[in-house]
């Protein structure tokens, strides 16, 4: 009976969750330049109504909604990932430097042809396969590194950080030397992906991006058991039968590749790997079985509402949601890091 509560109360927060998102997605069709009632969008949703509330529900707002829900849930998933094959609570892409790996390899993708900015500001992609495998390699890069460092030498959690900042330098430098060299119309292209903003995606974008989280939710729901091992220790995982190297590999690769296409299509968006997670640890605990649903619809909400909130806060000018996040995110990394030296 104790058992079924536990069971039963993780089922009413997810589905909690999805009713919130819902009603967030459908308070960001109604707003923006230009407001629709209720009834206006759910016209619009069906094909009828004026042709400037279809097209602003089908061509503007709904494609960036659905980015919102797909990158929130990408990152978070990778957060929580993140986490518990390196038993780190600071690890997320952005902290461990693999979201500027994968802005590293978009930048360098779009200086060789791949994308290019139009006199009207607005960026368009060429070729979003080439900057996901160029933003895949960004990340990739980096996640090995953290990866290697951790397993040869032993890191504990602060110096995996420390050693996340320093791939970030670098790949922030790196990015810097690709843009010196570019011309105006890439580096406005290269300056703009780097703010983190959702009004880019269209629905090539969003399917693409659909068609690499699914398979790596799929994945880690059925490594669910092998996470909860790991997360407490190699010796643990492996009296159960994980193999942890391998293991701790393929999550990595997984965790880099759906960053990668988020940072591909939106840029960097930090924190949405660290909030999500750490907020459902502290409310159910980290049983994985329900921290990664949990953390992936969490992450949905979170990045949907700063992202609703970007669009409309200072209205008609839309803040780019990295920004908004990183004032979220930031007190969050500064109290688990104290945290962590007080348990020192």
């Amino acid at each position: 009976m104790m058992y079924e509560g536990y069971v039963r109360k993780r089922i009413f927060t997810a589905l909690g969750l999805l009713f919130l998102i819902f009603l967030v997605s459908l308070f960001s069709l109604m707003k923006g330049a230009y407001p629709l009632s209720p009834q206006e969008v759910l016209s619009a949703l069906a094909g009828k109504g004026s042709r400037a509330a279809i097209y602003t529900i089908w061509n503007i707002r709904l494609p960036r909604i659905i980015a919102a829900i797909l990158v929130g849930a990408s990152l978070a998933l990778s957060g929580a990932v993140l986490q518990g094959i390196l038993r780190n609570p600071l690890a997320t892409p952005f902290t461990m430097g693999v979201s500027h790996g994968a802005m590293f390899g978009a930048s360098l993708a779009i200086i060789l042809g791949a994308g290019y900015a139009e006199s009207s500001g607005r960026v368009i992609i060429d070729n979003p396969y080439a900057i996901v495998l160029f933003a895949f390699m960004g990340a990739m890069l980096s996640t090995i590194i953290i990866v290697f460092l951790a397993k040869l030498k032993g890191l504990s959690p602060q110096a995996m950080i420390l050693a996340g900042v320093a791939m970030s330098s670098l790949f922030m430098a790196l990015t810097t030397l690709i843009q010196y060299f570019a011309n105006e119309l890439q580096l406005a292209a290269m300056v703009y992906w780097s703010f983190g903003d959702l009004g880019r995606p269209y629905w090539r974008e969003d399917l693409i991006m659909l068609v690499s989280l699914i398979p790596a939710i799929g994945y880690f729901l059925a490594r669910r058991w092998d996470l909860n091992a790991t997360s407490i220790g190699d010796e643990v995982a492996l009296s159960v039968g994980v193999e942890v190297d391998k293991f701790r590999m393929i999550s990595a690769v997984l965790s880099a590749y759906i960053t990668a296409v988020s940072v591909a299509f939106v840029g960097v968006i930090g924190f949405i790997g660290l909030i999500a997670p750490h907020a459902i640890r502290l409310v159910f605990g980290g049983d994985y079985r329900f921290l990664i649903p949990l953390s992936t619809l969490l992450g949905s909400l979170i990045l949907l509402t700063a992202d609703t909130f970007a669009r409309l806060a200072f209205s008609p000018m839309i803040l780019p949601v990295g920004v908004v996040t990183s004032f979220l995110g930031a007190p969050m990394f500064l109290y688990l890091l104290i945290r962590m030296e007080g348990v020192r």
